[in-house]
């Protein structure tokens, strides 16, 4: 009965206090308004609930978890309620997008200008456009600062010449000119992931004894290539010249100099040695096609590849790049030319066809058939694109690159590359039919994507 008694008065002092709150929340509304009274309402009822649960005796415990509940249910709902930023009635008469007005915020209520606003960072751009796409990858894959360059052409001119040495401490008999560095990185056609450069090695052989057969006389018909005749037989029988150990068939056989020398890289020169006077790391290639040395330096990774050349006239032969059935055959190198013309107009009209050619030439590289074209198809394709095309400038750097894909799709389509000094030679013609098709129908895929820097994977 006493606790029943409890109750009743309980619930008399709150239907009082109720009321009081009532009559207080009735005259809240007229003078905070909606929202201010909801707030008013909740924290009051937060402190009637506070001292009740101080003025009252403990209750059972499911009583006092169901009070607590409420309670943190009344923050929770009065913390929402205040993050609701409060509505004017002149904001409701504003429009919903009103103009942008310059200058200082001013504080309202102190009325001070702050010393500086706060200033709104720009959003990030998340597309690139193609041009800006291309020269992304030249800098990433394709720039190689002058340090490097100039690392790559000393250590370069150290091995080249210590192989000279040991030529002629070698083979004293064979009259090798000098020789001289060539190639990619003598020219800034390179690669950020490795440089490349050729060293150049004259083969000095006596006019009066040797002839050149141009290629569309030979066996093969083709003016790309050249072969070299022992001539003189009569008045200058076999031994005459050093070079006739090198004699097959009645011709100089630049399968058999290529032999000779690949021997030598490989088991006579004491790389090692040479390389731990230069500070670096020599590898002969083990492949017997290939006359090439790979360089590990702290600071670059260089590929050298020897090349034996004769020079007849305005001509230079050098070795097959390619298997041919014919051991005896010279291949004519237009690397020069090729090098000469690209840097004349570019200095003409400050294009960047060389660039485009650095571009194209690293992607190509890192594709699985693409690769099988290099950098002499692409130098080609841009000569005879310059012949009509006469904006090289930088900003049309990535419009020149698709066009000249373009224009390899389409000599793939014919078969045929002429080359730009001698339109006779097809410059695709010891890619077999199926190697065309392959790179001609992946490179119209790559062309064809929405996107061309996603067909080329830049």
């Amino acid at each position: 009965m006493a606790d029943y008694g409890h109750k009743q008065g309980k619930r008399r002092n709150e239907s009082n206090l109720g009321s009081v709150v009532d009559f207080l929340l009735a005259n809240a509304r007229l003078v905070l308004g909606v929202s201010g009274a909801a707030v008013l309402a909740i924290a009051t009822l937060a402190v009637k609930r506070l001292i009740d649960r101080a003025t009252s005796p403990p209750d059972d415990e499911d009583d006092i978890k169901a009070k607590q509940k409420s309670l943190d249910e009344s923050w929770q709902e009065m913390s929402l309620i205040k993050t609701v930023p409060k509505v004017r009635q002149e904001d409701l008469e504003e429009p919903l997008l009103s103009p942008v007005v310059g200058g200082t915020a001013q504080d309202p209520e102190s009325g001070v200008v702050p010393s500086e606003a706060p200033l709104v960072e720009p959003r990030a751009r998340l597309c690139l456009t193609l041009q800006e796409k291309f020269l992304s990858y030249y800098r990433d894959h394709v720039s190689v600062s002058e340090e490097e360059k100039a690392v790559g052409k000393q250590l370069a001119g150290d091995i080249c010449g210590e192989l000279q040495k040991f030529l002629k401490n070698k083979y004293p008999e064979l009259p090798f000119g000098h020789a001289f560095l060539s190639g990619y990185l003598c020219d800034d056609l390179i690669s950020s992931d490795r440089l490349e450069v050729a060293f150049m090695l004259p083969l000095m052989l006596e006019p009066n004894l040797w002839l050149l057969i141009p290629g569309e006389q030979t066996v093969v018909n083709d003016p790309c290539f050249g072969m070299l005749r022992r001539t003189g037989l009569e008045y200058f029988p076999r031994g005459s010249s050093s070079w006739d150990r090198f004699v097959v068939g009645g011709y100089l056989s630049s399968s058999a100099i290529n032999k000779t020398l690949h021997n030598m890289l490989v088991a006579s020169i004491n790389w090692p040695v040479i390389g731990s006077s230069v500070e670096c790391v020599i590898r002969p290639v083990m492949d017997p096609k290939e006359l090439k040395l790979e360089v590990q330096h702290a600071q670059i990774r260089l590929d050298i590849n020897l090349c034996p050349m004769v020079e007849v006239g305005d001509k230079i032969l050098l070795p097959p790049s390619f298997v041919i059935p014919v051991e005896n055959l010279w291949q004519r190198s237009f690397y020069a030319a090729e090098v000469s013309a690209l840097k004349d107009l570019d200095a003409r009209d400050h294009g960047v066809r060389q660039g485009c050619l650095n571009i194209l030439k690293v992607i190509f590289e890192n594709h699985p058939f693409w690769s099988k074209l290099g950098s002499s198809h692409l130098t080609h394709a841009i000569l005879h694109l310059s012949e009509t095309e006469t904006d090289w400038s930088e900003a049309a750097l990535a419009d020149r690159c698709q066009q000249v894909l373009e224009e390899l799709v389409r000599y793939l389509e014919m078969g045929s590359l002429p080359c730009f000094f001698d339109s006779r030679i097809n410059l695709l013609g010891h890619l077999a039919s199926e190697e065309i098709e392959e790179i001609g129908y992946t490179l119209y895929e790559a062309l064809a994507e929405p996107d061309l820097a996603a067909g080329l994977c830049l």
